[in-house]
């Protein structure tokens, strides 16, 4: 029954909204506008504003952290105010954060708060944009419309660092002025959204879902409620902070390991090839990504990454170039794949679920910053830096292996607590439960 209406459904694809439409051409120009800054802030820090490569580092990772684990910060103002307001207050964030960078004279410190409301700012816009952008439609809509996003951010951040390339060393405050505007102008575009209801959606853990109106635009008044973080969908969030832990790995340390084997020139060209082939990949497998049993996806994906490791520890352009599509491959899968099941799960609001995931890409990104530095150093002392990679691969067949022991424990516990017998009335004093406290 179910296949017949999926299919049904299918046959009768909507199409997408004017406000839709507005909002991927948005998030496009988003992306551009932060790609043709973003991926320059360490030469930035350093060379226009005299900070040293440690504390460089530093403000980095507390700008990763922030634009990652915020999505929960983002997701909580999403349920007092609403999506569109939500948006709006984001861009104002990141508006205000670019041009802060626009004065020439500015200091190392402007420009540390600048990036920080960057990125704060786009810990505020993203689980509230993908909510408005699934709200109302049905369940068999969401791949469709997440590999869309996906894409629409994947082209932006291919198209961004090379249309900054001529002006972020000559004319960075042209570069920032102009992002500003850009930025403002998107801004005022979100003004013409309508309010949407995020809620009114069931996923399998929470059959009796509830109405959340959550865009004081409704008319709904009042607080609305927390909601819990359950049980079903913690299988979700490890995942997702494992699988951006692993491929971290590969985003962080892939120049640093690249370059010195190959041109810059080839690759800037590999990491564009990139971009453009998962912005392909993405919706071209959305609808197979989304009928994966969630088991085998994640086998698929963390297998790819496995093999892709393994590929750049080769160290030959061949294989650099056979990794990262291996890598790409695996993003374009696991990631949405970690997304759909996320909301199939949970019965709260759609910002909610997407902040989440945010949040366990924040301690994935976090974690892998933490550990990568060391190993990375660790494989040069020993005169192979493939061996990182080789690491790495390890890592990435071991550590799904682990977090499905560990859930499968938790379960049985669980199964055992439910299932153990209760003592009849007046047979005496009870015997210690499996839990260690009496009845």
């Amino acid at each position: 029954m179910r296949a017949g209406t999926a299919g049904g459904r299918a046959g009768r694809r909507e199409p997408l909204s004017r406000h839709q439409l507005l909002l991927l051409g948005a998030s496009f120009l988003i992306t551009v506008g932060s790609f043709a800054v973003l991926p320059y802030m360490s030469v930035l820090l350093h060379s226009r504003w005299g900070l040293g490569l440690g504390t460089v580092g530093a403000v980095l990772a507390a700008a990763s952290l922030i634009q990652f684990g915020g999505g929960v910060f983002g997701a909580a103002l999403a349920r007092r105010i609403g999506l569109r307001a939500t948006m709006l207050t984001a861009l104002t964030v990141r508006t205000a954060g670019f041009a802060c960078f626009a004065p020439g004279g500015g200091g190392p410190v402007l420009a540390v708060v600048a990036l920080l409301l960057v990125s704060s700012g786009a810990a505020l816009y993203l689980p509230a944009n993908k909510a408005y952008l699934v709200a109302g439609r049905p369940e068999e809509e969401r791949p469709r419309l997440l590999a869309l996003s996906g894409s629409v951010f994947t082209t932006g951040i291919a198209l961004g660092p090379v249309a900054a390339a001529p002006f972020v060393l000559s004319e960075p405050t042209v570069l920032f002025g102009a992002v500003a505007l850009l930025f403002a102008a998107v801004c005022g575009a979100h003004a013409l959204l309508p309010p949407v209801r995020d809620g009114s959606r069931t996923g399998r853990a929470g059959r009796a879902g509830r109405t959340d109106l959550t865009d004081r635009g409704t008319g709904v008044r009042g607080r609305p409620p927390r909601e819990p973080f359950a049980p079903a969908e913690r299988a979700p969030f490890a995942y997702a902070l494992l699988s951006v832990y692993v491929f971290m790995y590969f985003q962080h340390y892939l120049a640093l390991y690249a370059i010195p084997r190959m041109s810059a020139a080839s690759y800037g060209f590999l990491l564009m090839a990139y971009a453009l082939l998962l912005a392909v990949l993405q919706p071209l497998l959305a609808r197979w990504t989304a009928e994966l049993p969630y088991g085998r996806a994640l086998r698929l994906g963390f297998g790819a990454m496995a093999l892709g490791t393994a590929g750049l520890a080769t160290g030959g352009p061949v294989g650099i170039a056979a990794g990262a599509a291996l890598m790409c491959w695996a993003e374009a899968v696991l990631f949405l794949r970690n997304e759909l099941e996320a909301l199939a799960r949970s019965a709260a609001p759609a910002a909610t679920v997407f902040g989440r995931q945010r949040l366990a890409a924040g301690f994935g990104a976090a974690a892998a910053a933490l550990f990568g530095g060391p190993l990375y150093g660790a494989a040069e002392r020993a005169g192979d830096t493939g061996l990182f990679w080789l690491a790495v691969a390890v890592q990435s067949l071991l550590l799904p292996v682990a977090g499905w022991a560990v859930g499968r424990a938790r379960r049985d516990q669980a199964a055992a607590r439910t299932t153990a017998p209760a003592p009849a009335p007046g047979s005496g004093p009870a015997s210690p439960s499996p839990s260690g406290s009496g009845s």
